[in-house]
């Protein structure tokens, strides 16, 4: 399959990313990579990127991600753009939770190269590709259906929130006021359909555990 453009690794391992290139190289011959090692990076690359990528490949375990909490950054700013889960944890509910979230593919770093690239050109020629499943996941994607509905900002607020920073910290962080972090958090409580910052994160936390769990 021949394709134009770039694609997108983000796992903090060199080695692993000399293997994901590799097996993009093969499912893909004409296409050009960036490779980043967090998700600081990977936002810094897709901002400056002017034409976008065709495809993400993201590790689930990076230095500045809670569970899923990097893939949702990214997700937010990449819109239509297809993102693999890499990892080396196989396990179900990480597998189903990032089915539900909206990921293009799971793959392991277990797999072959051939068998990784086959998949990967599934996946360029705009399929879905993921082990068996185990089990659908509703809950994970209703609250990724709420999550939709944050702006940026929201998210980035929420995703604060979710570290345990109070109002100040937030603000200080995001660079805006205090009053404006109670805004968001006003419709971030709305729309995710709580009352609280305790139940705000409650609802939040699935997502944002290391194991992902429902």
């Amino acid at each position: 399959m021949q394709l134009g453009g770039h694609a997108l690794v983000a796992d903090d391992h060199p080695l692993t990313r000399e293997g994901l290139a590799l097996a993009i190289r093969a499912a893909a011959p004409g296409i050009a990579l960036d490779n980043v090692g967090s998700i600081a990076e990977a936002e810094r690359a897709i901002a400056t990127r002017k034409g976008g990528y065709r495809l993400l490949l993201l590790d689930f375990v990076l230095p500045d991600a809670r569970g899923f909490s990097g893939f949702l950054q990214l997700q937010h700013l990449l819109a239509a753009t297809p993102i693999v889960v890499i990892s080396a944890r196989a396990e179900p509910v990480i597998i189903e939770a990032a089915r539900a979230l909206g990921a293009a593919g799971f793959v392991s770093k277990s797999s072959a190269l051939d068998a990784l690239a086959a998949s990967l050109r599934l996946i360029f020629a705009g399929q879905r590709v993921f082990p068996p499943a185990h089990g659908a996941n509703p809950a994970a994607q209703s609250l990724r259906d709420r999550i939709a509905t944050l702006s940026g900002a929201q998210l980035r607020v929420l995703l604060a929130l979710a570290d345990g920073r109070l109002n100040k910290q937030i603000a200080d962080s995001l660079a805006i006021t205090e009053a404006t972090v109670k805004a968001h958090l006003t419709v971030i409580f709305r729309k995710l359909g709580v009352d609280n910052r305790a139940q705000a994160l409650l609802a939040v936390q699935p997502l944002l555990a290391e194991t992902a769990a429902p």
